[in-house]
């Protein structure tokens, strides 16, 4: 059997070699001809010459030249692979949908912009010597350019349909390869550079195939330079954090044979030791890239590893690229291929034990431009998404258990942050291992009051519209039960909140932000009504118009939902990150795993124990958690498909913003934790020390 397969992979690498060869000649070709009408020319010209200039470096990569070429030439070569989205390029750039539409008109612009997008994803299939990738775009792009040659153009509907069959048909190779990626080690790219590279030049970076900016370079150049402790003592608060999360939650990691590693490139020193701590926890590592094609990303969020973001515009302009072929049959076909995947690789599913997060944080702040011309769902299409992230949410659960995984995220900055970048780290390293048994015991007072309440009364300050009160379950047996976790350092590094899965039903008020970021977008004035928990109205200032701001929300926040619940609400203790973030200026970079730390924050969407509410869990002080249900979530017991959103976002509102926070029991009776931006609450006051670095601002 194993000589047959032999010989089947042997036939079928030959085809593709034929294929490939075939493509690249025609590619050569037809950068010189002018068979197509004059205006579409230099586009087919230039994504040809891009194409070339992947298979160029492909051949350098198989024949061995690459490691001779110098650090130089690596370095302009990268330039030259992303340079038409980076800055003013990207303006008549054919990547650019907007562009694209003013040239060839809206609905063929923005066919042919998602097309060279998708092109552009083979950038890293030539880095890893993926040959039937490239093929395959290679094909696809000469396809929809024979429709081109002659004097007519062909109908929107001949080039849509080519895209959707491309997209249809290759679902087989790329998802069933992305599902394999993120559970066989033996799919080891990213893992193998790590381990063997030699980290103590630049030249490795270059090899992964993503963009390299002066946040990569800066932060691999820095880590070189830090003494070896520091280094281990980064990774081991990382992985360690890891490990306890499985304790705390009483989950066996002894079942588990792989974690999941994602990071930004420029971390390899600690990823390294992170590695070796995994495999001495009997893990190995799947370290897979964040998704580049059409088939396979989630809009514009970067999942997996990753360099830097070249263009962040161009990857939300590009974000629902699917809408331009989305239906339901497409969607079966998606849900289809991962099953038969996960289903073949049972073993390996199950044995997937969550991921290990390394955020990074100081970039310059991105607020998006809305443009008419980037493809967006239709409310049809908007169902179609919906029906997918659930059922494929439900399905990976299904393989890989919730209740028997875990997480870990812990955040580092990168040196945009400013010119004081290494005071910074220095700073967010001594955050990232706070004394955890000291917060544990400040958070236990503060749950004590917590537990005696009907509901938490949070009230803005100022300018500050919020006026919103949460509602909190009841204990049975308040000597053996509690309302809120009292969360340390494990899965959400650092130290610094305790959160409650909210009752829906008497949850009502606004919310209201002055300025926030949620995974990388700017919202400014961002305002949500909560009316029995769900979201009845939303707004932000971004946009002069008011419903762009509203579909601003609807897509990036909501998730295409009509309305969300309130699934968790939570108080951050961390003062020492939020004076931190005061004494640098950084308050707009601080990423939500550290920013959620510094204020009360309010998550809409799923609660935080999705998939996992029949775990007992409990507190230090041997208490259980019960609230950890509510009425969306119970759901699950009768219909898992009305129970799960597939998201949950963490909106803070920062102490300066706060007149008050206060527990308010059954008979009436106020008890505040925080006045005016500090803890008041006895037992608590420990807390405010940070604070006297720092002058609050009165509103």
């Amino acid at each position: 059997m194993e000589i047959k397969m032999s010989e089947q992979q042997k036939e079928r690498n030959e085809q593709i070699m034929e294929r490939h060869s075939l493509a690249v000649d025609r590619l050569r070709s037809l950068v010189t001809e002018e068979t197509v009408p004059e205006w579409y020319r230099a586009y087919f010209q230039d994504t040809g010459i891009f194409l070339l200039e992947l298979e160029n470096v492909s051949r350098k990569l198989q024949e061995g030249i690459w490691e001779s070429i110098s650090l130089e030439e690596m370095e302009s070569l990268n330039e030259i692979l992303y340079s038409d989205i980076l800055g003013e390029n990207y303006k008549t750039s054919f990547a650019n949908p907007a562009y694209a539409s003013e040239v060839f008109g809206e609905q063929m612009g923005r066919l042919l912009s998602c097309l060279y997008a998708e092109m552009r994803s083979g950038i890293p299939y030539a880095f890893e010597g993926k040959m039937d990738y490239l093929t395959i775009l290679f094909e696809l792009f000469i396809e929809v350019y024979n429709c081109f040659e002659g004097d007519e153009e062909p109908e929107v509907k001949e080039i849509r349909d080519i895209i959707y069959w491309y997209a249809s048909d290759y679902c087989d190779v790329f998802l069933a390869d992305r599902v394999m990626e993120q559970i066989d080690p033996r799919c080891s790219f990213a893992a193998d550079i790590i381990e063997n590279a030699d980290l103590s030049n630049d030249r490795y970076l270059y090899r992964f195939g993503e963009y390299i900016s002066e946040n990569e370079l800066g932060t691999a150049r820095f880590l070189r330079e830090l003494p070896e402790e520091t280094i281990r003592k980064m990774a081991d608060v990382y992985t360690e954090g890891y490990r306890i999360g499985f304790i705390n939650t009483g989950k066996d990691l002894s079942k588990k044979s792989t974690v999941n590693i994602r990071y930004t490139l420029g971390f390899e020193r600690v990823v390294r030791i992170a590695i070796d701590n995994f495999c001495k926890m009997g893990l190995e590592p799947v370290i897979y890239r964040a998704a580049p094609g059409v088939i396979t990303k989630r809009e514009h969020h970067k999942i997996g590893y990753h360099g830097a973001v070249a263009n962040w515009q161009y990857e939300y302009d590009h974000r629902q690229d699917q809408a331009l072929f989305m239906d339901k049959r497409y969607i079966e076909r998606k849900l289809e291929v991962m099953r038969n995947v996960y289903e073949k690789n049972r073993e390996l599913a199950a044995g997937f034990a969550g991921p290990a997060v390394m955020e990074t944080f100081g970039e310059k702040p991105f607020s998006p431009e809305a443009k008419k011309a980037a493809p967006s769902y239709t409310e049809e299409q908007r169902e179609l998404a919906l029906l997918y992230d659930s059922r494929s949410g439900q399905m990976t659960n299904e393989y890989i258990k919730g209740d028997e995984r875990s997480f870990t995220i812990i955040a580092w900055p990168v040196p945009e942050i400013g010119e004081k970048y290494a005071d910074i780290f220095e700073d967010v390293i001594r955050i990232n291992t706070l004394d955890a048994k000291l917060y544990s015991q400040v958070q236990q007072t503060m749950i004590d009051a917590l537990d005696q309440g009907e509901y938490v009364h949070i009230l803005g300050k100022g300018e500050n519209q919020t006026d919103i009160r949460v509602r909190l379950c009841d204990l049975k047996d308040p000597e053996k039960e509690t309302k809120f976790e009292n969360c340390v350092a494990d899965v959400n590094i650092p130290v610094g909140e305790v959160f409650t899965s909210p009752v829906l039903e008497g949850t009502s008020g606004v919310l209201h932000v002055s300025r926030v970021f949620l995974e990388g977008l700017e919202y400014r004035n961002l305002r949500l009504r909560f009316e029995d928990g769900k979201v009845t109205e939303y707004s932000c200032s971004n946009f002069d118009s008011e419903e762009e701001g509203r579909k601003y929300i609807y897509d990036n926040v909501l998730k295409n939902h009509e309305t969300l619940p309130l699934g968790e609400f939570a108080i951050g203790t961390n003062t020492t990150a939020y004076v931190t973030a005061k004494k640098y200026g950084i308050e707009d970079k601080m990423p939500i795993l550290i920013a959620e730390k510094t204020g009360p924050h309010f998550a809409v969407g799923d609660t935080c124990y999705s998939w996992s509410e029949d775990i007992r869990v409990y507190n230090p002080n041997g208490k259980e958690i019960v609230a950890k249900d509510n009425s969306v979530s119970i759901r699950r017991k009768e219909d898992v498909s009305k129970a799960y959103l597939n998201c949950h976002t963490d909106i803070t509102i920062p102490y300066e913003e706060l007149e008050e926070i206060s527990v308010v029991t059954k008979e009436g009776k106020d008890i505040i934790l925080i006045k005016n931006g500090r803890f008041v609450l006895p037992g608590t006051e420990v807390l405010n020390e940070p604070l006297k670095e720092v002058t609050i601002c009165q509103k």
